[in-house]
């Protein structure tokens, strides 16, 4: 079978900060067990190549968001370990869960139902204590603790967690009536944010996110993760242009003088926004270089002045530090990381 070209983007995933930073949450975690959520492929990274790490740390609890979602993990984790946020939609959604062993965790009244007419067995379930998006009320506590299930984790979501607001406090006291009204093997509430509000958050067990692959979500975290993802861009052409040329789409920039630039494989279609143009920052051997005119589907170009040597088939960093990338564009770092596309090479 004929093998593929090598890719011309790639990320470059640091497996030691990785496992680092999973380490430090779970050090922060106290006395709770620490999760991670691996969910939309490893929030950008790649699930088969974050898992691992993840696991060999000393992971136990994988929560991903759809059943799609699934198969990736069947053959590096035990599928006990694996919880599906979204819950069972459909009795196939049943028979999946069967089958492979995973864990649904349950939503609603109505996926209660369907759960236990397939059968039933070990599941999470979810509460809403004030986000307002999955779980059940907490006017239903009373039906869901009357169903009979066998719950490992009944888990809540904090909604504002990277801010100091009362919010916090009000989730908390309803997780406290949750953990009174249902039995389970194990009570979940605090996220990345919510690990460092503090040990009355951290319950049995915390599911940490955004702060796995490198991003800060409160200040108190910024001294214990490291940095994760490094995308990198191959130099597809040089090119040297005169004073008054523009670049790129509706010549958003001109040469103010004669330029040497390089044309990048880096495009909006790859998670790199046209809100990065001209704030974009990249490096060739340690020389930062700027981008130029307005992001493309495929293209971005940048400057090479100060990058003489740079050829065509060189790599050229992508500065991607995600507080800084979040600041520089107006993205959230959730989005920072989420948008990176499957065009890159992940290894």
């Amino acid at each position: 079978m004929l093998g593929l070209p090598p890719a011309a983007l790639r990320l470059r995933l640091d497996r030691e900060a990785l496992a680092d930073n999973w380490r430090a949450l779970d050090r922060l975690s106290g006395n709770a067990g620490t999760g991670a959520a691996v969910k939309a492929d490893a929030y950008g990274l790649g699930v088969r190549q974050a898992a691992p790490v993840l696991a060999n740390a000393g992971c136990r609890d994988f929560f991903v968001a759809h059943w799609s979602e699934v198969a990736p993990l069947l053959d590096l984790v035990p599928p006990a370990s694996i919880s599906v946020l979204h819950g069972p939609l459909s009795d196939s959604d049943v028979t999946y869960c069967k089958a492979t062993g995973v864990k649904p965790v349950l939503n609603s009244l109505d996926q209660i139902v369907r759960w236990q007419r397939g059968g039933g067995g070990l599941c999470d379930l979810m509460v809403d204590s004030g986000i307002n998006r999955l779980g059940l009320e907490m006017a239903q506590l009373g039906e869901a603790a009357e169903a009979g299930l066998e719950i490992d984790i009944c888990m809540s979501h904090l909604a504002s967690a990277d801010e100091n607001v009362a919010q916090n406090a009000q989730q908390l006291a309803r997780f406290s009536t949750i953990r009174g009204a249902i039995k389970a093997r194990r009570y979940s509430l605090a996220n990345s944010a919510g690990i460092a509000l503090g040990a009355d958050y951290h319950a049995d067990l915390t599911r940490p996110g955004l702060a796995l692959y490198g991003g800060i979500p409160r200040a108190e975290l910024a001294n214990a993760i490291r940095q994760v993802v490094f995308p990198q861009a191959a130099v597809l052409q040089v090119r040297d242009l005169q004073a008054g040329q523009a670049v790129g789409y509706n010549a958003t920039f001109v040469a103010p003088h004669a330029m040497r630039v390089g044309v990048i494989a880096l495009g909006y279609a790859d998670g790199y926004l046209r809100c990065w143009s001209g704030s974009g920052r990249f490096r060739w051997q340690g020389t930062e270089l700027a981008s130029l005119g307005r992001v493309s589907m495929d293209m971005t170009v940048v400057d090479l002045s100060d990058a003489p040597d740079c050829r065509e088939g060189d790599w050229i960093e992508v500065e991607y530090e995600p507080v800084a990338a979040a600041a520089a564009t107006g993205l959230s770092q959730y989005e920072i990381f989420t948008l990176l596309g499957n065009r890159f090479a992940r290894s």
